[in-house]
């Protein structure tokens, strides 16, 4: 019997290993330094909206997130921010872009059981020096047979993909913790989206779970996700 799916794309960045939980903590060492010159809450809008506003120029990643940390330090200061504030937010940015990779429960095992039943592909946006670095530091590399870096993941980069990679989006599955990035766009392009969520997401990343969507699936942890193709195939 032929299997239905051949290809599973996996996100990379809250799905194999940790990353919104250091953006967390670097929004509290920034809201820490502008302490006098602006509410935590206030302060943490400001540096969402910049964020928002500068992805078309920035795209995702830490440089772009130290970039709008420093737009909205020189925004709620009225220009009068310190050189040393400026000069710490780098220093929190370079701290974010060094700090070791902490792969997430259940990843490698899981990958190593499906990576000889699947082709299995990273799938994964944001600043391409700062992802080769986390793949690299992950020691997962081995398991993908391709990883596709890219600036924003919209239904038709799931085609692309899954052509270039597989037999098509009806025969492929992305796996993730981002109802935006990775499932709703991977069944609009025709395949399979399994959500995994994690405890913390970026309000950017908010999205309606399509429930009704035929091929939508969620799971508590990676670990299932074996039994959960075996019930599809």
């Amino acid at each position: 019997m032929t299997s239905i799916l051949t290809t599973i794309g996996f996100d990379a960045d809250d799905t194999l290993w940790q990353n919104e939980q250091f953006y967390r903590l670097t929004e509290d060492r920034f809201a820490s330094l502008l302490a006098d010159h602006a509410d935590p809450t206030a302060l943490r809008e400001r540096l969402l909206d910049a964020q928002k506003s500068n992805l078309k120029l920035y795209g995702f990643g830490i440089k772009g997130f130290t970039l709008s940390m420093i737009e909205t330090a020189i925004g709620i200061t009225d220009g009068k921010v310190p050189a040393a504030v400026i000069e710490q937010i780098l220093a929190a940015g370079r701290d974010m872009l060094e700090h070791p990779v902490e792969t997430l429960p259940n990843v490698r095992e899981t990958l190593e059981r499906l990576a000889g039943s699947y082709r299995l592909v990273l799938i994964t946006k944001g600043d391409l020096f700062d992802q080769e670095r986390k793949l690299a530091q992950s020691g997962l590399g081995e398991l993908f047979e391709a990883v596709e870096i890219v600036s924003d993941k919209q239904a038709e980069t799931y085609r692309r993909i899954f052509v270039r990679h597989g037999d098509g989006p009806e025969r492929a599955m992305m796996v993730g913790n981002s109802l935006k990035s990775d499932v709703v766009p991977a069944i609009e392009a025709g395949g399979w989206g399994v959500y995994v969520p994690h405890d913390l997401t970026w309000a950017f990343e908010h999205a309606e779970a399509p429930v009704d969507a035929a091929r939508f699936r969620q799971i508590v942890h990676l670990a299932e996700l074996p039994d959960l193709l075996a019930g599809i195939d």
